[in-house]
């Protein structure tokens, strides 16, 4: 299997090259030239394995240049009790007939980018090995919350490694800011940008592209690696959530082997989706791929009208970690759908750098309206919708979540499916504890940040994972606010350049 750049379909790496680099050398992202097709009797058979087992079975078909050996080392250092709090690594809970919670936030930062950034780090340095890179790579990450953190825990300490993450000073919640600020490790940096999670992830792919600056570290015996679900090796673990999760609902008997279901995520820069996607075309059967976004609705008006236009207000929401309005996997998607057009690709995404819109063909409109359906909600439906699945189902979730629900809500109304449906759960509710205490009491919470998870606690009656209650005692690290014109000067100098 060999991986293609979006922007020019003749470049041809393997895995471990595509998962080095990050992003190819001309902006684009790199995707497997095929997607591999599963029998139904593998993907039952999936349903009798271990999480790690899974995942190395989904791994052999996109990263034929790793041996089994090397894919087993990574799988089975990743996806373990030391690593989540549960044996099943992604727990199904059942939220009403025929709807099912995929909770995918039982990791050590709890949330849903723990499933992909456990095991890049050790994706990342089997790859230098095989190609013989003998260079310390250095890991950019922008974050809208929770990949900060989660690539922060996954690359702390790991040896030939270092990690700067850069995030919105005020687009996240306190405790994703206390998370990041409080981390541990010898080769991990964290820095505020003033400015949004789109200024962040533009600065990074900016530096990653800058000749000058990847002269500079090359020189001194470096170069940059992504741990953004730009990169592929973050992408192709979530792929295996939704295999798992298929195959585990046959072997409980929930569904029928080749019995379609629908998969709703909530997402901003649409990579847990397009995880989704691959796990489709790979066999999975899956009726609609329903994209919920917050107000930030982007997306939602892009899979509508074929129209992505970013020139909107931005709006800091409760739901943080979808505040985006630069979804960077949508090029993965339509460079699929055009069948590897790249200068279509470099003519969408130029206007989109300079114009801030871009519109695709009729013909990828209803590719797009076919597979996908997409809705928003805003605070206030969402606040409702937590409060609602509380009072119901007893159920505990997150803001995220919440508006997967809402907007799943809303495609059931508007279509009548009563397809049997999963919901991607990605961030424990006390990651914002906040606006789910105020949703679960109907009401304004004037607690602490600590006070308000002990509450929630009380509540939900969910144990307070202890990645979180172990923050409260833990010194502040890293306190640097800098602007968005600031951000190559600043990580030149903390990498002594």
């Amino acid at each position: 299997m060999f991986y293609n750049s979006t922007r020019n379909s003749t470049v041809k790496v393997s895995s471990a090259e595509a998962i080095t680099q990050g992003i190819s050398a001309d902006g684009g992202l790199f995707v497997p030239e095929s997607i591999p097709v599963l029998t139904e009797d593998e993907i039952k058979a999936v349903g009798d394995m271990s999480y790690a087992d899974r995942a190395g079975f989904i791994f052999s078909k996109y990263l034929t240049d790793f041996t089994e050996a090397e894919i087993h080392y990574c799988t089975d250092n990743a996806y373990s009790t030391k690593n989540f709090e549960t044996e099943s690594i992604a727990e199904i809970a059942h939220l009403f007939d025929g709807t099912y919670m995929l909770e995918l936030w039982h990791g050590p930062t709890c949330a849903f980018k723990d499933m992909a950034l456990q095991i890049l780090p050790y994706f990342l340095t089997t790859s230098a090995k095989k190609i013989n890179l003998d260079k310390k790579i250095v890991i950019l990450v922008a974050t809208s919350g929770d990949t900060g953190k989660a690539a922060l825990e996954g690359f702390k300490d790991v040896e030939g490694t270092s990690i700067m993450v850069f995030y919105p000073e005020d687009g996240v919640s306190p405790m994703q800011k206390r998370q990041m600020k409080t981390q541990e490790g010898e080769n991990v940096g964290v820095c505020a940008l003033k400015g949004n999670f789109d200024d962040c992830q533009n600065g990074v792919k900016a530096i990653f592209t800058d000749n000058e600056v990847k002269n500079l570290l090359d020189e001194k015996g470096m170069m940059f690696s992504s741990a953004n679900s730009i990169n592929w090796g973050r992408l192709v673990p979530q792929i295996v959530y939704y295999v798992s999760t298929y195959a585990e609902l046959v072997r409980d008997g929930e569904i029928e082997s080749g019995e379609k279901i629908n998969i709703v995520v909530p997402t901003g820069n649409f990579g847990n989706i397009l995880a989704g996607y691959y796990a489709k075309h790979m066999g999975i059967p899956v009726n609609k791929l329903i994209c919920a976004s917050n107000i930030n609705n982007v997306l939602t008006d892009f899979i509508n009208t074929g129209v992505y236009d970013r020139n909107r207000k931005f709006y800091a929401t409760v739901s943080p970690s979808m505040d985006i309005l630069i979804s960077s996997n949508l090029e993965r998607l339509l460079y699929i759908l055009t069948d590897g057009n790249d200068e279509l690709i470099k003519e969408w995404f130029g206007k989109l750098a300079t114009e801030g819109r871009y519109e695709v063909t009729d013909d990828i409109k209803a590719k797009i309206r076919e597979e996908f359906f997409a809705g928003c909600c805003d605070d206030t439906q969402t606040k409702q919708t937590i409060h609602e699945i509380y009072e119901k189902y007893s159920y505990t979730c997150d803001t995220h979540t919440a508006v997967a629900v809402k907007v799943y809500n809303d495609y059931k109304a508007q279509t009548g499916d009563t397809t049997k449906t999963v919901i991607a759960s990605t961030a424990s509710p006390y990651k914002f504890s906040k606006a789910v205490l105020e949703a679960v009491q109907n009401g304004e919470s004037d607690l602490d940040e600590y006070d308000m998870i002990d509450k929630l606690a009380e509540l939900s009656k969910m144990p307070i994972p202890s990645a979180l209650a172990d923050l409260r005692n833990k010194p502040e690290r890293f306190n640097d606010v800098i602007s968005k014109e600031e951000q190559k000067k600043y990580v030149l100098e903390k990498l002594g350049i």
